[in-house]
């Protein structure tokens, strides 16, 4: 990991950063689990506290605030800004131990920005330049440019 004076990234020392993956200038910060297959791009600032899969992208010059986790299948473009405690989600219909052979792509496009406490369900597309409101639940592809907010959530059918 390059963590000297001469370093092309910075990994805090109490990071577990497992990819050499990390484009020029990025920080990865405290508490903050890193996969090996992950890819991270130039510039960006990974907040402490999150976690980040094998099967992820994130572009240059992204930051992620505390608390982000990027699970298999979620890909970030360049310029884009998740905020605290956003959750992503990858799989649709989640049963302990049993898992999908491929985890759905969730991808957020360039620019686009999510607020903090956001819930984005699996297999959507942010668009570009996008922002998505602070405790937004997000149910449905968001198109380029809008601004999206409001919990979406309701009661379909209750079991027993």
């Amino acid at each position: 990991m390059a963590n000297g004076a001469l370093a092309a990234y910075f990994v805090h020392a109490l990071a577990d950063c497992q990819t050499d993956n990390i484009g020029i200038g990025s920080k990865v910060w405290q508490f903050t689990v890193v996969l090996p297959g992950a890819r991270i791009g130039a510039n960006c600032n990974i907040n402490s506290h999150c976690f980040i899969e094998n099967d992820v992208t994130v572009g240059d010059n992204v930051t992620l605030k505390c608390g982000v986790y990027l699970w298999d299948g979620i890909h970030l473009d360049n310029n884009v800004f998740v905020g605290p405690n956003v959750t992503f989600t990858n799989d649709k219909k989640p049963v302990s131990k049993q898992y999908p052979e491929k985890f759905l792509a969730t991808r957020v496009l360039e620019g686009a920005s999510i607020g903090a406490g956001a819930v984005i369900l699996p297999g959507l597309t942010i668009g570009r330049y996008a922002r998505v409101g602070a405790g937004a639940v997000v149910t449905k592809d968001v198109p380029d440019h809008a601004l999206v907010y409001g919990a979406a959530a309701r009661i379909r059918a209750l079991g027993g």
